[in-house]
């Protein structure tokens, strides 16, 4: 039970400090939508969002409003499309990317996830053929999110995937060019890819997750902030073993309120409560923002000699106060440096403290990877092929989620600004050292194989 004063402080993370459920995502199965005709298909899987998502919207508003907790986002995520609609072609499968954002349209969600792969130890034809669909589907849908799985811990990292998915990221860019490559914003590469993600744009409904689930994703970077802050000033000489503690009882409380709101949600909708992902997610708002955490910690800015120690902390410190809040913690929860999300993590990389270097470095131990990285329009696929497999084999190798959302912005150079409005913000294009080097390791292909960390059984 939370003492009066742990009730106030809640109030107080409310009112001034940033606190909301960053999303409540509703899971929805489509195995029952399969069809051969892709007609058929798509009404079917119409058909089934809108009825199990229509009221969505509304019963978080209701229930945020009855505990003045806002609810930032609500998403749907469903069956990786590759599985589902395993029978269709390139084209088909453009068709339904096009009818998941009518029905996210029609139910107004802000994003609906699962245009995905899991292609960790080889293709599917259908997998071939979503991915082929990728750059088509996000370049003419508002709000679908794609997300690839190309290496696991168990299987190791599909090399093939890896190229296929610097082409695709490029072919994606170019379609996208008008706004600066945006529909790369929607398009995760992952290792260990999760199944119950609520977060975009890696959100997709796993094969071993029941028919419809909600799941939650809370936040709160400032609310963390604002505490250490606190507890400085009452105590300046703290170490950073009490910072810790500090960090994980906000994190228990922050977890506290999302599992509240999930499970609200799910009682009126009648539908299961699945997790709550306590991912320190960021927004470009000022007071919004992990990088700011590294600040109170200490650190001039974030990309300075000690933010992967202060990263690894606050990332265990998250977790360990948010296992303790609810029974069924999953998703990525730890913390996200997404650069553009981030209005600290993006001024950072804009005054040369945050390298694409010291970002990969950092990635070994925060809950994502290179998340919102925007980089050259120049930059060939063989390059972003190597950014990813380096992401890749930090997931693989630590039994960890990875991922890569990489934007090489067209027409742009290092040091000048892409801009990607709302919860994407903006970003200084980061410059890529050496990339030609790496072309004729990346042609190779093949399979790394699984690591002997893969031998646990």
């Amino acid at each position: 039970m939370l003492s009066d004063r742990e009730i106030l402080s809640t109030l107080e993370m409310l009112r001034s400090e940033h606190l909301d459920v960053r999303t409540v995502t509703l899971g929805v199965s489509l195995f029952d939508c399969a069809d051969p005709n892709v007609d058929g298909f798509c009404d079917k899987v119409r058909r089934k969002i809108m009825r199990l998502a229509q009221n969505l919207v509304a019963v978080c508003d209701e229930v945020g409003d009855k505990y003045g907790i806002p609810v930032v986002n609500k998403r749907v995520a469903v069956s990786p499309i590759a599985v589902v609609g395993a029978a269709f072609g390139r084209d088909d499968l453009v068709q339904v990317a096009r009818t998941l954002d009518e029905a996210a349209r029609a139910v107004r969600v802000d994003f609906i996830g699962g245009f995905s792969a899991l292609v960790e130890k080889g293709f599917t034809n259908g997998d071939v053929s979503l991915i082929d669909a990728i750059p088509e589907a996000l370049a003419h849908t508002e709000r679908v999110c794609a997300s690839v799985n190309v290496a696991s811990t168990k299987a190791g990292i599909n090399m093939d995937a890896v190229l296929m998915m610097g082409h695709v990221i490029k072919r994606t860019a170019s379609a996208t060019a008008h706004a600066h490559g945006i529909g790369c914003a929607k398009l995760c590469v992952f290792a260990n890819i999760p199944q119950d993600i609520p977060f975009m744009a890696g959100a997709y409904l796993g094969l071993g997750e029941p028919e419809c689930v909600i799941n939650v994703g809370v936040s709160g970077p400032g609310v963390v902030r604002k505490a250490i802050d606190r507890a400085r000033r009452a105590t300046p000489a703290l170490d950073l073993g009490k910072l810790a503690e500090v960090i994980k009882r906000t994190a228990f409380k922050v977890t506290s309120v999302g599992e509240l709101i999930g499970r609200e949600v799910a009682r009126r909708l009648e539908v299961p409560f699945g997790v709550v992902d306590l991912s320190l997610a960021p927004t470009p708002n000022v007071g919004d923002s992990v990088g700011e955490i590294f600040q109170s910690l200490g650190l001039g800015s974030i990309g300075a000699p000690g933010s992967t120690a202060v990263l690894a902390m606050l990332n265990d410190a998250v977790k360990k106060g948010g296992a303790f809040a609810s029974s069924y913690v999953g998703g990525l929860s730890g913390a996200f440096i997404p650069v553009s999300e981030d209005l600290n993590i993006s001024e950072a990389a804009r005054k040369g403290y945050l390298s694409l270097e010291k970002l990969e470095a950092m990635t070994s131990v925060c809950s994502v990877g290179l998340d919102m990285v925007a980089l050259p329009g120049e930059t060939s696929a063989e390059t972003l092929a190597a950014i990813i497999a380096d992401e890749m084999a930090i997931g693989v190798i630590n039994r960890k989620t990875t991922a890569a959302r990489l934007i090489p912005v067209p027409g742009k150079k290092a040091g000048e600004k892409a801009y990607f409005g709302g919860l994407l913000g903006e970003a200084t294009i980061i410059p890529v050292s050496n990339g030609d080097l790496s072309t004729e390791f990346i042609r190779l292909g093949g399979r790394i194989p699984a690591p002997v960390q893969s031998l646990n059984n």
